[in-house]
């Protein structure tokens, strides 16, 4: 799994490998890449704990305080992950992709935001920035599966967007630190949602 690499377009290079060629897409079986996608999903989730309790541990108190929860905390600019049952059911192939497509692209975005929020409120925290670092690049790597998997699928891929824009900037320290909660938080939750719902895909495309 190249996942692991130094260069912030690293990200760009997986999702190269990732994606089949658009002009073979319609002979290519959606069951390798939600395969992919899925075992990618798995692994991220066995980190994701890690990373919260991580960043967490060097926010101080209130967050490092043992049993810390603020889920009333939210973000404009980042989805969340939660869903009624009844819409989540609802939801079609496109519509399931679309929506995890538009969540790790924001999760990217932000978790580039929380790592150099982190770098300059602690710099000397290397294994966070590091896990910031693996998590975003992780991020990248189920975009461009899943990029794969619609493009298998004939499905149009949603465009790229700024989800951070201009409020991102000129908050205060303890802001930056209630934003980069929330992204970790919700870089989890969103985890949890990709890793079920491929789960789905995987048995309903299976070869």
């Amino acid at each position: 799994m190249m996942l692991l690499t130094h260069h912030p377009s690293s990200g760009l290079c997986l999702l190269t490998l990732l994606s089949p060629p658009l002009s073979s897409a319609a002979s290519i079986s959606p069951a390798e890449p939600i395969s992919q996608a899925y075992s990618l999903a798995l692994y991220m989730q066995k980190n994701t704990s890690a990373l919260l309790r991580t960043y967490l541990q060097y926010q101080g108190s209130p967050f490092s305080d043992p049993g810390f929860s603020a889920p009333e905390l939210q973000l404009s600019s980042l989805p969340p992950a939660t869903a009624f049952f009844k819409t989540w059911h609802a939801l079609d192939d496109g519509e399931w992709l679309s929506l995890a497509q538009r969540a790790f692209l924001a999760l990217t975005q932000h978790l580039q935001l929380v790592e150099d929020d982190q770098s300059d409120l602690n710099p000397g925290s290397p294994i966070l920035l590091a896990q910031l670092r693996a998590a975003r690049l992780r991020a990248q790597g189920l975009l461009g599966n899943m990029a794969a998997i619609m493009t298998a699928l004939g499905l149009p891929i949603p465009p790229e967007e700024d989800t951070l824009g201009l409020a991102a900037f000129g908050a205060s320290a303890f802001e930056r630190k209630c934003r980069g909660y929330v992204v970790t938080r919700e870089y989890g939750h969103w985890t949890d949602r990709a890793v079920r719902d491929l789960a789905l895909l995987k048995a309903k495309y299976s070869a």
